[in-house]
């Protein structure tokens, strides 16, 4: 051999003897962050490739499916990409039938969100002034019956795995073909001296309020609101030391809930609303008059779900694959779980290393394995989608459920993800970027405890350091 064959060689073992040395480094790292003590009892499934190449460079269990809390929103943003295209906007229209005020949803979870309006610069109320500015247009000063149209999806509208006693928080709030305000309330008491009063926002009859709060003058507020078997009349009970909340609090029947808060800013607005409130499918649009129609991007939806884990985005997303499957009508739970699981299949994903209960991670029944996630982040990855899907993960020290983590100069904005938290479940997977390229991982602890969170983190960070060096 000569000299300059050898010299060759040399270069080619020493970059893999590099290659296998960081290798090596990445998961001596990682296995004593999970080999820590606090950590024995935890069960990790932990994948990480290279983007690039796709080849893995760390695997723990990667292959096991366990419970991935938030982490299954990464599944359902990903297939409703797949399914509803980049381009897909929800659409809820308003009209006139029949001397009828009608309104059309098309399962916009963000239909009247606070968050979105906010981005867009529209003022608090701003939806139902347009509405009624529109009936001005047309020199419309009364209408008939107001009719609400949710059919684009069925009428479950609670998933039977969510856990029932947390039906009345915001995460798991009713899913709906006719969405507003993220169908909750928000609600806020406050001690006046000798007696608390419970403000609710926005100002509605439609919710019922039974204030059982007592004020006190010493210690912390605590308080809490409670359903009973009268839909929308809500016990509040505790102790209001000065104020209260605010806090978010689920409603039912969120079509009715928009339809009566239209009634309401009607009259106000001296426009005379003298029929019924009903809610039913509009079968036949003839006649139909378009008064406004509202859009909302699926850029939007991805963002709220991804970056903010909103759980109303990620299962109205599920069942608006379903609908447009079926030609617009009655998307549910069913049929959005099938959909998605054709489409785990499509990646060559066994169904040992997944089972799809619903969109959002609130569901036990779910499970992920990591190598089920990396495999769907690398689909992504190499599609034309990847920039708008990687817009809608949170930034590490930036924005969304990973704004706190992460501030170091060498993470911030370099670690792009969706977290994943229920009780005993704690999770990440996203997508690092590193000066020898991106690297796609994912970790999903079960049996998980409070110092499972930093590990998790710590791992995240190995990646970065071992590449970086």
């Amino acid at each position: 051999m000569n000299t300059k064959m050898k010299k060759i060689l040399c270069v080619f073992v020493l970059i893999a003897g590099f290659a296998s040395a960081a290798k090596a480094d990445l998961a001596g790292r990682i296995n004593a962050v999970i080999g820590q003590p606090h950590q024995k009892s935890v069960q990790f499934s932990i994948h990480i490739i290279k983007a690039d190449s796709a080849k893995s460079v760390y695997s723990n269990n990667a292959k096991m499916a366990l419970i991935p809390a938030s982490n299954i929103k990464i599944i359902t943003t990903a297939a409703a990409l797949k399914y509803l295209g980049p381009n897909y906007k929800y659409k809820t229209r308003i009209g006139i039938q029949e001397g009828s005020l009608v309104v059309i949803g098309s399962g916009d979870p963000l239909f009247g969100d606070k968050t979105t309006d906010e981005k867009y610069g529209r003022s608090e109320g701003w939806l139902f002034k347009d509405i009624v500015e529109k009936l001005r247009e047309k020199n419309i000063t009364a209408v008939q019956d107001i009719i609400v149209d949710s059919s684009v999806f069925d009428d479950q509208r609670v998933h039977p795995n969510w856990p029932t006693d947390q039906l009345n928080q915001w995460y798991a709030c009713e899913v709906c073909g006719l969405n507003f305000n993220n169908n909750c309330i928000e609600m806020t008491a406050k001690n006046s001296g000798n007696k608390t009063t419970v403000h609710i926002e926005p100002k509605t009859n439609f919710i019922k309020i039974i204030n059982k709060v007592i004020p006190v003058n010493t210690g912390n507020s605590t308080i809490g609101a409670y359903r009973n078997q009268e839909p929308n009349k809500i016990i509040v009970k505790g102790k209001c030391n000065k104020q209260a909340g605010p806090f978010d609090v689920a409603i039912e029947r969120p079509a009715a809930f928009f339809g009566f808060m239209l009634y309401e800013n009607l009259i106000a607005s001296g426009i005379n609303a003298k029929g019924k409130l009903l809610e039913k499918e509009i079968q036949n649009h003839d006649g139909f008059l378009l008064l406004a129609e509202y859009v909302t991007p699926i850029s939007d939806c991805l963002k709220r779900c991804n970056k903010n884990s909103l759980g109303l985005a990620a299962e109205s997303l599920l069942k608006t694959i379903d609908a447009r499957h079926q030609g617009g009508k009655y998307g549910s739970w069913q049929g959005g779980q099938e959909l998605i699981t054709n489409y785990l299949l499509g990646l060559d994903i066994s169904t040992d290393q997944f089972n799809i209960d619903d969109g959002s991670g609130l569901s036990r029944e779910n499970k992920l394995s990591a190598n089920a996630l990396t495999k769907v982040l690398l689909s992504v990855y190499k599609s034309n989608n990847w920039i708008l899907y990687k817009d809608s993960l949170a930034a590490g020290g930036i924005d969304g459920t990973i704004n706190k983590f992460f501030k170091e100069q060498k993470y911030k904005g370099k670690i792009l993800g969706k977290t994943g938290f229920i009780n005993g479940v704690k999770s990440f997977s996203g997508i690092c970027t590193t000066k020898k390229g991106d690297y796609i991982f994912s970790i999903i602890a079960n049996t998980a405890n409070a110092l499972t969170r930093p590990a998790i983190n710590d791992i995240t960070k190995a990646i970065i350091d071992e590449a970086d060096m």
